[in-house]
């Protein structure tokens, strides 16, 4: 099973997805958490990875799917993978179904939560207030919520084209959220 958690920053994408691993035995395959661990490695493209971080570039779709090709290939009892920050943009899709292709695998379904704009955004003014988090910086913030909403959302008609793709009211309370992604999962 190959599933994408869909959805803006703070829509509760990490949240499900933990529950998913801790439940079904998935493995979370999270974009910035593959670049952390590679750039710590010490490997060759760890060394790649780290040099580009440290230059404030941004690390290529070439370097990101190689580091997804190694999870695959290095889990390959998995009951599952969770992409999580991957894919942002219509090349990234394609490149990830390419990836899949290859190994004999898809993409089998794309959870979106839908969650509204505003409502989150006074969230994530309320836990900067409480918790004063730096990534929750309401103005950073708008910004990572209008880049997904510019690149990002783009690839939600192309995965329900592909009857992929399933909503879910990411306002309701975790254990609603994660029961309704149970019921499209299957239970």
């Amino acid at each position: 099973m190959n599933l994408i958690l869909f959805g803006p920053p703070a829509a509760g994408k990490g949240t499900q997805a933990k529950k998913l691993v801790a439940e079904r035995g998935y493995i979370q395959l999270s974009t910035g958490d593959m670049l952390r661990a590679a750039r710590s490695s010490g490997s060759e493209l760890g060394v790649k990875v780290a040099g580009i971080m440290d230059s404030g570039g941004l690390v290529s779709d070439e370097i990101v799917i190689a580091l997804i090709d190694e999870q695959l290939e290095s889990n390959p009892e998995a009951a599952g993978f969770i992409f999580d920050g991957f894919p942002r943009t219509i090349p990234q899709a394609e490149a990830l179904d390419k990836l899949l292709e290859s190994r004999g695998t898809k993409v089998d379904n794309v959870i979106r939560l839908k969650v509204d704009d505003e409502a989150l955004m006074q969230r994530i003014i309320k836990r900067f207030e409480e918790e004063g988090r730096s990534d929750d910086n309401p103005e950073s913030f708008r910004k990572r919520l209008d880049a997904y909403n510019a690149q990002t959302a783009p690839l939600l008609p192309i995965y329900a084209e592909q009857g992929k793709l399933t909503e879910v009211d990411g306002m309701q309370s975790i254990e609603v959220v994660s029961s309704e992604i149970s019921q499209v999962l299957g239970a």
